[in-house]
C-alpha cells in the first residue's frame, strides 16, 4: 500500500476543509470540494462515478448526494465498500471519516491499477449525510428493489480507521460477543477480516452493530455486513493497551468530532494496516482470482 497516496487523499480532504470554513459537512463547500477530489481520482482510474442525490430534513431540507462507482463484473452480484464523506460542522473530520474515505478510494485505485477482474461487481460508495443521521446509506438501501438487495453479497463499512490511540475492531457478524448478530452471511464477513488480521499477528476485538454508522441500513435491510473500526469516543482499557499499545484511560480519539480532527490526528501506520486489510478482504469476498499481481499486502504499517 502506498503511504504517499493515502497521505495525498488526506491532504486533499484537509485542504477542502481549510478552504471552506474548517469543515466538510453535508451540503457545504467543503463537502463539494471533497466530492470533486474523489470523483477526479476515480475518473482518472477509469471509473464512471455518479452522484445519487437525496434530501433530508423537513423544516430546512438538506440537498446532498452519495458518490457511487462500480467495477465491471461477469455476475449480477454486488460487494459494496462504503465510507461516509461528510464531516461534522465542528471540524475537518480527517479521522472521522477522511480515514475511511482514503482507504476505500485507495482500494478502488489499486484494483484499477492492477487490472483486477472481480467475480462480483464491486461498488465503491461515499455516503453523504452520515453525521446528521446516516441519511445517505439509508437512501441507498431504500432505493434498492428486492432483487437488487438480494444481489448484494455484503456491505463493508469503513468509518474511523486511523485513530491515534487505536484498537482494531471488527464488526461482530455472528453476534457471539455482542447483543445482536448481523444478517445471514455477516459471520462469514467477520471471519474473513479476523483471519486476515490474525495472519498479521493482530487479534481484532468484536464490535457490535449498535446503529451508529452506515452499516445500519444494510443490517436492517437483511444484507450481510461487516467492516473495520479503530475507536472514537470510547476509552482504552488496560487490557486493550496491553494488546494494542497506546495509552489506557484515554479516548481512542481525543479529537473525535472536534476541530483538532486534522490530518495530524490520523495514525498513518494504523490507516495503512486497515487499508491493507480492506484490500485483502475485497480480494477474498469479491472473488478476485489469484489475488493481485503485486500481492494485496505490504509489510509497512502492519502489526
Amino acid at each position: 500500500m502506498k503511504h504517499s497516496s493515502l497521505t495525498q487523499h488526506l491532504e486533499a480532504l484537509q485542504a477542502a476543509a481549510d478552504a471552506n470554513g474548517g469543515n466538510r459537512a453535508a451540503a457545504t463547500g467543503g463537502y463539494e470540494a471533497s466530492a470533486a477530489y474523489v470523483e477526479e481520482q476515480l475518473r482518472a482510474a477509469g471509473y464512471e462515478p455518479r452522484r445519487q442525490e437525496f434530501s433530508y430534513g423537513r423544516r430546512n431540507p438538506v440537498d446532498t448526494f452519495n458518490i457511487l462507482a462500480d467495477t465491471g463484473s461477469g455476475s449480477g452480484s454486488v460487494l459494496v465498500l462504503g465510507a461516509h464523506l461528510d464531516s461534522v460542522e465542528d471540524g475537518p473530520g480527517l479521522n472521522d471519516n477522511g480515514s475511511g474515505v482514503a482507504a476505500v478510494l485507495e482500494v478502488a485505485l489499486r484494483l484499477a491499477e492492477e487490472g483486477a477482474v472481480p467475480r462480483e461487481r464491486i461498488r465503491f460508495a461515499f455516503w453523504g449525510g452520515e453525521e446528521d443521521g446516516l441519511y445517505g446509506s439509508e437512501h441507498y438501501v431504500k432505493e434498492l428493489s428486492r432483487a437488487e438487495a438480494a444481489a448484494h453479497v455484503a456491505y463493508l463499512n469503513v468509518d474511523v480507521v486511523g485513530s491515534p490511540n487505536a484498537v482494531v475492531f471488527v464488526y461482530d457478524g455472528d453476534g457471539s460477543d455482542t447483543e445482536e448478530a448481523g444478517p445471514e452471511g455477516s459471520a462469514a464477513v467477520e471471519r474473513v477480516f479476523q483471519d486476515i488480521l490474525r495472519a498479521k499477528g493482530v487479534e481484532a476485538l468484536p464490535f457490535g452493530f449498535i446503529g451508529d454508522s452506515d452499516y445500519d441500513a444494510f443490517v436492517q435491510g437483511g444484507i450481510p455486513a461487516g467492516g473495520l473500526f479503530t475507536g472514537d469516543a470510547g476509552t482504552k482499557s488496560e487490557a486493550e493497551a496491553r494488546t494494542f499499545g497506546g495509552q489506557a484511560g484515554l479516548q481512542y480519539d481525543e479529537c473525535f468530532h472536534l476541530a483538532c480532527d486534522t490530518i495530524k490526528n490520523v495514525n498513518m501506520a494504523v490507516l495503512e494496516q486497515m487499508t491493507e486489510t480492506l484490500m485483502s478482504a475485497t480480494v477474498s469476498l469479491g472473488g478476485i482470482e489469484g489475488g493481485l499481481a503485486k500481492g494485496a499486502a505490504t509489510e509497512e504499517g502492519a502489526g
